[in-house]
């Protein structure tokens, strides 16, 4: 992959030139969205990623983002932020790798329904939306969870775990026939989990979801 059609090959060297006296080794480009260009690489010993904006983005929200990151940074939902900076006028946020696989394509085990469970439900008492929770692109499964690109999060109403466990279990999509499959679930359970769901939105509480989970 290359981003050269995006930011110019002087204008990409000179980028690399900035993150190679930063501390960065083999960076390469990994990603790019509709706002940024994602690089990896090694910083300090740890694996990193390094979210540039584009500049034909018709908005900057890396500003919104940074500090999000920075705010939920105690709770361990998303991999640490490192620092922020501004290149050229484009500004870039670096935050340490999130080891894994997008949940689209994840062995999802057990402990990993109850990990996105809890990042879920903190994320919602914090009364942070993610905003992108379904599609499974933003949750990452490893040795752990994580929850990453906060671009669209916002301190607003939040659907955080109802949003994630109905892309899981209620609708019907690659994911969940693969949990169901996996787990031998039917359609009993898909009526539980609706009952679980629309008991945490009234209530809170999760104890009715974590039961589901404790039975697969």
């Amino acid at each position: 992959m290359t981003f050269e059609n995006i930011i110019g090959r002087k204008r990409l060297e000179r980028f690399l030139t900035r993150l190679g006296e930063l501390g960065f080794d083999g960076v390469r480009p990994l990603s790019k969205g509709t706002t940024s260009l994602v690089f990896v690489g090694e910083f300090k010993g740890k694996k990193a990623i390094v979210k540039l904006q584009r500049p034909d983005s018709p908005r900057s929200n890396f500003d919104r983002e940074a500090d999000i990151l920075k705010a939920i940074r105690p709770f361990g939902i998303t991999p640490p932020l490192l620092f922020t900076g501004t290149f050229e006028g484009l500004p870039y946020i670096v935050r340490e790798f999130a080891e894994g696989e997008p949940i689209l394509y994840a062995d999802i085990e057990k402990r990993h329904l109850f990990q996105i469970a809890e990042k879920t439900a903190l994320l919602d008492r914090l009364g942070l939306d993610h905003g992108q929770m379904q599609g499974g692109k933003h949750i990452i499964v490893g040795a752990r969870v994580w929850i990453i690109d906060f671009e669209k999060a916002g301190w607003r109403k939040p659907n955080n775990l109802t949003s994630t466990f109905s892309m899981l279990f209620v609708g019907k999509n690659a994911i969940s026939e693969r949990l169901y499959s996996k787990f031998d679930l039917d359609e009993g359970f898909r009526e539980n989990v609706k009952e679980a769901l629309r008991e945490y939105k009234r209530t809170g509480r999760l104890s009715r979801l974590l039961e589901l989970l404790s039975g697969l």
